[in-house]
């Protein structure tokens, strides 16, 4: 569909390699195509930035030219579990929204006023179309539902979710049960959150049966981090603001994670700006590392 509406492949965007290592030599021949650079050119982004979680993205996996070997592994390798995503990304709406001129339709001056990156529904300019993670008519709530907010402090806490439906056996369902929490911390502060357990339960690339998005991303309109294998035990992120949308999601029988969260403290890359040539060099290093283990 997304092909019928005129989107290529995100990781064929003209800008992915800033993005994405593409290793070719990897990649089944006969889906080489697949992976083609498009130019500045054939495609336009209308000033988007790259979305790991974008369900235009291949898996880090796909069309391997044989099982285990990764065709694609993003410069932040804490996105590698999201590529592959079953999910419209925010940064896709959006793009399809400016793509048929839909944000124009919108009075700025007589519509919502969004908060946290949302932008105002062009079927009811007085409502908002919101990153995930973020609801409300103006994208300055929880999502209605499963879950509640928390509040972080000094000393650790923890909290379990179990979600799914166990009833239904080892059927994969047509729908999602979802359940947002929000962490949340004095204004100045950042969150240390930590992955404690997960379950030892099948799934696929893209974390397409079920899983955790844990968004400490600066900018909150990006998919946040997926996460779905037991080997993820202790995996910990620092955001850079004092909210942090934890989304939990399944599809497949039940699935229980167990997360601790506090206050926490600036990381070297916090303190680095993005734009850095040391924080590349950072990054470059992280992917040559992971790229060497598999």
């Amino acid at each position: 569909i997304g092909h019928a509406l005129g989107f290529f492949h995100t990781h064929s965007r003209h800008d992915r390699d800033q993005f994405i290592t593409v290793y070719s030599g990897n990649i089944r021949y006969d889906w080489r195509s697949q992976f083609n650079l498009q130019s500045t050119n054939t495609n336009d982004n209308y000033g988007i930035t790259y979305d790991y979680g974008s369900i235009m993205h291949y898996g880090a996996h796909s069309f391997a030219a044989y099982r285990g070997l990764l065709t694609m592994i993003p410069h932040d390798p804490k996105y590698t579990q999201t590529l592959g995503s079953y999910f419209i990304s925010f940064y896709e709406l959006l793009m399809m929204n400016k793509h048929y001129n839909c944000t124009a339709i919108c009075d700025s001056q007589q519509s919502a006023r969004c908060q946290n990156g949302g932008f105002p529904h062009p079927r009811n300019c007085m409502k908002c179309i919101c990153p995930s993670g973020y609801g409300g008519d103006l994208c300055n709530k929880k999502p209605e539902g499963c879950g509640e907010e928390l509040q972080a402090e000094r000393q650790p806490k923890t909290f379990k979710n179990v979600i799914g439906d166990k009833r239904r056996g080892l059927v994969r369902r047509e729908t999602y049960d979802t359940c947002t929490y929000w962490i949340k911390a004095p204004k100045g502060s950042r969150i240390e959150v930590k992955i404690v357990s997960l379950p030892q339960s099948a799934n696929k690339g893209g974390c397409t049966l079920w899983g955790v998005e844990i968004n400490t991303q600066r900018d909150q309109k990006h998919t946040g981090y997926r996460f779905c294998s037991s080997q993820d035990k202790g995996v910990t992120l620092v955001s850079y603001g004092n909210l942090v949308p934890i989304i939990f999601y399944n599809g497949f029988y039940q699935t229980e994670v167990e997360m601790q969260y506090r206050i926490g403290t600036i990381t070297l890359e916090h303190l680095i700006d993005a734009n850095s040539m040391l924080y590349k060099q950072i990054r470059l290093t992280k992917i040559m590392l992971v790229a060497f283990v598999f």
